[in-house]
């Protein structure tokens, strides 16, 4: 299959009324790269985007540096843009990260956070827990991750660490993709963010936290070696 004829099978045409016209065609474009409908190495044509999206090509510049601001997309030359490949080094430096940065926001939550913060915490937990069991698309499960992390990062009270992860925010989901795409990952990571909670309801700040950086860690196993098998 050519990548014209896997372009127009995305549906990404945005519907100018729902939302700013550019911030429809970078959601779509995002998660289209960390879904892998737009795979690494995948060139994307600003021609044939602009041709499935309806937008001007003003527009379609403007996401493209906004993906590349993000890390999903990188510029070659005699190329153009094409859909980022991690490195190896860029996904350990990614998993070293998180594991620090959200295990402080963890143990922060457990010291700050109210009591329905932490039933809201539960409440997300179990929301994940439900797409895990049902969900056919790793696009559910992401979204039910993302919500359990704005409730931590919420709770947490720390502008600086929320920040920071939410500049990594696609590069971090692209990778989280790949992991929960693993055969057998889901259910382990259903059970160590279950940990993560039973911590945090035990007002354990130090078991919370470990909790947290075992989960990363246990993520990031995954994908190395998934990605390990590819090099």
């Amino acid at each position: 299959m050519s990548d014209t004829d896997r372009l127009s099978d995305l549906s990404i045409r945005v519907e100018r009324v729902v939302a700013p016209v550019r911030e429809q065609v970078l959601r779509q474009l995002r998660q289209a790269i960390i879904e892998m409908r737009f795979k690494p190495g995948h060139h994307l044509v600003e021609r044939e985007l602009i041709e499935q999206t309806g937008v001007s090509r003003t527009t379609i510049r403007e996401v493209l540096r906004q993906l590349a601001a993000e890390g999903l997309v990188v510029t070659v030359p005699n190329r153009g843009t094409v859909v980022a490949t991690p490195t190896f080094e860029q996904a350990v430096e990614l998993y070293e990260v998180r594991a620090v940065l959200e295990g402080m926001a963890t143990r922060q939550f457990v010291q700050r956070a109210s009591a329905a913060q932490i039933r809201e915490l539960r409440s997300a937990f179990e929301e994940f827990e439900r797409a895990a069991a049902t969900e056919d698309k790793v696009s559910g499960l992401l979204e039910a991750k993302k919500r359990f992390y704005e409730v931590l990062f919420g709770g947490a009270g720390n502008s600086t660490v929320r920040s920071i992860v939410e500049g990594l925010q696609a590069r971090v989901s692209l990778l989280r993709a790949a992991s929960l795409s693993q055969p057998g990952r889901i259910p382990d990571s259903v059970e160590e963010i279950r940990a993560i909670v039973t911590a945090v309801e035990a007002g354990d700040p130090e078991a919370a936290a470990r909790a947290c950086a075992h989960h990363v860690e246990q993520a990031g196993q995954v994908v190395f070696r998934a990605m390990g098998e590819g090099r």
